[in-house]
């Protein structure tokens, strides 16, 4: 496994990233205890979570979130030290008008929250999960700051934010003496490439580090849904998850065909091409893997280490 400095900082990070958006809400403890060995004992260093995931994000119900850290909390033990932890604070966590965004307040009562269920003394990458522009950034950074320095939060990171948003965020840290976002937390993958245009750019002239999700594209490009096929079970589409079937469009299907028919010529995995196809792009840092079943891992792994030919990026590109 190849490890990379996680923007300008010191912090590496393996170069596949656990995703634990399904503990807790499609697997249970029992699985995930078999998803995190296999990431562990793969060499991956690096594991992402966020103080929503759980089944709440589903039902609603509030105090079914937080069960992908509770999870983890349960899981790790004496391992916690081997790895960098990165979870989130932004998203709705009660009914109240100040249980969600980046304010002082749910900032720092969440983190507490999450150190709890985590069962850690503090958090590697703390990251914003999506911009607040309810919120003054200089109130966010602030509180993010004080976390920092009381030892509780050791990195800061942002999920989601425009290329204008980490800017500005960088502005007014070295404006008033602050932590600054070392990372920012995009989607990417070979149907959803928006990042290309102004995020990417950015990153690589401000040296901020790039930690990818979805990039199977929610499971699309790695076969697992067909035009005309019946759901598989036990899928995310079939459990109906909402971004997923946002991206099941007509045009996408056609893709992934496409997409299909050229990783049958190559004789190689659909997931490990999809997957490769990301890494191999030089601002990317790390992929972030949600597995729900361990074999997933192996490919993800061995896409970490898979270089597509200048000819093979073309077709995948002109997909």
């Amino acid at each position: 496994m190849e490890y990379r400095n996680l923007g300008h900082s010191g912090l590496k990070v393996s170069r596949i990233c656990l995703g634990t958006m399904a503990f807790g809400r499609w697997i249970d403890e029992a699985v995930s205890a078999r998803v995190l060995d296999t990431a562990l004992d793969s060499g991956i260093n690096f594991v992402d979570t966020a103080n929503f995931y759980g089944k709440g994000q589903d039902t609603g119900n509030h105090a079914e979130k937080g069960m992908s850290e509770q999870i983890l909390g349960n899981l790790l033990g004496a391992r916690r030290e081997r790895i960098v932890l990165a979870t989130k604070v932004r998203h709705p966590m009660g009914a109240g008008p100040n249980e969600s965004g980046l304010s002082r307040g749910h900032i720092i009562s969440q983190v507490e929250g999450s150190l709890r269920r985590l069962k850690t003394d503090y958090i590697d990458l703390y990251q914003c999960h999506a911009f607040d522009p309810e919120t003054p950034l200089e109130e966010t950074l602030r509180a993010l700051d004080d976390l920092v320095r009381q030892g509780k939060v050791r990195y800061i990171g942002c999920s989601n934010f425009a290329a204008w948003q980490i800017a500005k965020a960088h502005g007014i840290s070295e404006r008033m003496g602050l932590a600054r976002f070392i990372s920012v937390q995009p989607p990417y993958n070979l149907l959803v490439r928006k990042i290309e245009l102004e995020l990417i750019p950015f990153c690589r002239s401000e040296g901020v580090g790039m930690m990818v999700y979805s990039p199977l594209a929610r499971g699309l490009l790695a076969g697992r849904y067909r035009a005309g096929e019946a759901l598989p079970e036990n899928s995310r589409g079939a459990a109906g998850e909402r971004l997923l079937h946002a991206l099941m469009t007509e045009q996408n299907l056609e893709r992934v065909e496409q997409f299909r028919c050229l990783c049958a010529e190559w004789e190689l995995p659909m997931a490990r091409v999809a997957q490769a196809w990301v890494l191999q792009n030089p601002a990317v840092t790390t992929a972030i893997l949600g597995a729900s079943r361990p074999e997933q891992i192996a490919d993800a792994v061995a896409a970490a280490s898979l270089t597509l030919t200048e000819a093979q990026m073309t077709a995948l590109s002109a997909i």
